[in-house]
């Protein structure tokens, strides 16, 4: 048994703002061939140096393989676990080309073009809940480069000082729409609201625990595994009272997987409510985050002990 932290939180992020740029330079002087050539020794050295982050990606690439076997033609190993830091590495220069260079429509793969052109159509506020599962700065992106909206995003910025700072550095009106939130409390919840009654859209991601640790969760069933998810995403949508949507976006073989997921028209929770409507809405988040994930598990992006917060969680 180690020390080692269990929430996300206390996890220090890897990596320097200077480092995050200078790939950037790299990227915009050399093109993403040199790019992915200096990034597969970077990938590596996380793999021998990072113990948390290389065992959190083999529980999960293990947990993945044994649900979905048939994804995989052998059984996920180290060389499995280089790939996947990899991919974070592309990610991360992904995250600031969203920001800093136009969005080509013909990077995307859109799953359901119509209902997309349906939903850019909206003039009524949204609540768009979306994962640490790819990209979802491409969703971010896309949105304001192609529709006059603005767009609100919940970020714990403790977790994310080095890519936000980077992010300020090329785009400095992006930091506007980026709230600093440690909890959801009233005043920020009523200036929310505010926000969605003037048509507004927000963005927050619900498969991370909130800091205040389990209070403020439920355990549903992710990977045939029991796994705590926040609730704050679904309280705060009975608040807001409007139509809420799941939103995923990661790199495939050639293009950018863009998936909206209507999730619902409103969030309804009975006042004497014993928990299972809560947690029926938990339990929807969490099984279309695992049919997403079932299909790129290389993109998923969080390394830290995923299933050790769930105190009852069976072990691998």
């Amino acid at each position: 048994m180690t020390n080692e932290p269990s929430h996300w939180s206390q996890h220090k992020e890897s990596g320097t703002l200077r480092g995050i740029l200078f790939l950037l330079w790299l990227h915009r002087w050399f093109g993403r061939g040199l790019f992915n050539l200096i990034l597969l020794p970077i990938a590596v050295y996380f793999f021998v140096f990072n113990g948390v982050a290389r065992r959190a990606s083999t529980e999960f690439l293990k947990t993945h393989a044994a649900c979905y076997p048939a994804y995989w033609k052998k059984t996920p190993n180290y060389f499995t676990v280089i790939r996947h830091f990899y991919s974070f590495g592309q990610s991360i220069l992904d995250k600031l080309l969203a920001w800093s260079t136009p969005i080509v429509e013909a990077d995307f793969e859109f799953v359901n073009p119509d209902l997309l052109a349906e939903f850019m159509l909206k003039q009524s506020g949204q609540l768009i809940i979306g994962s640490h599962l790819g990209n979802l700065e491409f969703c971010r992106g896309f949105i304001l480069r192609n529709k006059e909206k603005t767009i609100n995003a919940l970020v714990y910025d403790q977790h994310s000082a080095n890519f936000v700072n980077a992010m300020q550095s090329l785009n400095p009106a992006s930091r506007i729409n980026i709230y600093q939130v440690n909890q959801l409390d009233i005043p920020l919840i009523l200036q929310l609201k505010s926000k969605i009654d003037a048509g507004e859209w927000l963005f927050i991601a619900g498969d991370r625990i909130p800091l205040s640790g389990n209070e403020r969760t439920l355990t549903v069933n992710f990977f045939d595994r029991p796994t705590q998810f926040a609730i704050g995403p679904y309280m705060l949508a009975k608040v807001l009272q409007c139509e809420v949507q799941l939103m995923f976006s990661y790199r495939t073989a050639k293009k950018i997987r863009f998936d909206l997921v209507p999730f619902a028209d409103q969030v309804v929770l009975p006042r004497k409510d014993d928990g299972t409507q809560l947690t029926a809405y938990v339990q929807q988040y969490a099984t279309e985050l695992e049919r997403q994930a079932a299909k790129a598990p290389l993109q998923w992006f969080n390394f830290f002990p995923y299933w050790e917060q769930s105190s009852s969680a069976s072990k691998l």
